[in-house]
């Protein structure tokens, strides 16, 4: 376990690596820069100043090697579009509006689609199992712009029940939340639905049957578990992305959050943030990923960590 845990950090430090060389070069690869399509243009010698200050006059391998330095000791840099704060700070100043939204949306809606996914596997091709079937589908076919359009139609226009933007006051955070676990709730009835009707056609369910256990002990102590580990890649990685804000439900409700920095940073060259940001989901999703391979082992013993028998 402990070898596998290393070989998996040093992966992780590799993709880390990886995905930072070819960020960095696909950013200054897109024409424009920072201080290009201002309201106001720069004169030359002004604009000069700026790159040589920022370093932007540099080659690009020594701008790559003085930023990743300054990662390494946890200095992401100053934003260019608030260069009185660090990027660390407008991140952390950004995240809690996101981690609320992202975290209540897959809090709600994943113990929703959990219990739709059993209902629909325990009920499988009757009106319940068709009944979670179709939501779970509209729930992963429709945008989650639409949902949030439809949402503020209903009940911020023509109920005039609650706000249809803004942040702050809780009543504010209903409808982004509601639209945000659309997609956790979705995904999870789909994936619990598979789960659990692949397990009860095993052949250790028929025997516990057999063995005379009651259907109820069967399905929570044995089917439950057995179908757990497809649920555990899904969830932690879908947790983890909605720490990082959600772009499209953020621009719909106005949640100043941390989507809301992705297409800013993109539209204006905003190297330091766009690094952060996409360096930070890279590092996130790894550790996900390598605690949901470790998940596997508890939830299962059989299972060999590493791929060893």
């Amino acid at each position: 376990m402990i070898l596998y845990i290393f070989r998996r950090l040093v992966s992780i430090a590799v993709t880390f690596l990886v995905v930072s060389i070819l960020v960095f070069l696909m950013m200054h690869a897109i024409p424009g820069g920072p201080f290009d399509g201002n309201d106001m243009p720069l004169s030359a010698a002004v604009r000069a100043k700026l790159m040589a200050r920022l370093g932007l006059d540099q080659p690009l391998h020594v701008q790559y090697l003085n930023y990743m330095a300054g990662v390494l000791r946890f200095d992401f840099g100053v934003p260019y579009q608030s260069p009185g704060d660090t990027v660390l700070g407008l991140l952390a100043n950004a995240w809690p509006p996101s981690l609320v939204l992202g975290g209540l949306g897959v809090l709600i809606g994943a113990p929703i689609g959990v219990l739709l996914g059993m209902a629909a596997a325990l009920r499988r091709n009757t009106w319940i199992d068709y009944l979670a079937s179709g939501v779970a589908t509209l729930g992963l076919t429709v945008p989650v712009f639409v949902i949030s359009m439809l949402l503020i139609l209903v009940f911020a226009v023509w109920l005039n029940w609650l706000p249809a933007s803004g942040w702050g006051k809780p009543e504010r955070w209903i409808l982004p939340i509601v639209a945000y676990a659309a997609i956790p709730m979705a995904t999870y009835a789909r994936y619990t639905r598979s789960a659990m009707l692949d397990t009860l056609n095993r052949p250790f369910v028929t025997a516990l049957r057999a063995k005379g256990l009651s259907e109820r002990r069967i399905i929570f102590q044995h089917v439950l578990r057995n179908s757990a580990i497809p649920m555990v890649t899904v969830f932690l990685p879908m947790f983890i992305g909605t720490a990082t804000g959600s772009i499209f439900v953020e621009a719909m409700f106005r949640v100043p959050g941390l989507g809301s920095y992705f297409v800013s940073s993109i539209e204006t060259r905003d190297y330091p943030l766009e690094m952060a940001l996409i360096l930070m989901v890279t590092l996130m999703f790894c550790v996900a990923y390598l605690i949901s391979d470790i998940a596997y082992a508890w939830l299962n013993p059989r299972i060999r960590v590493g791929g060893r028998q």
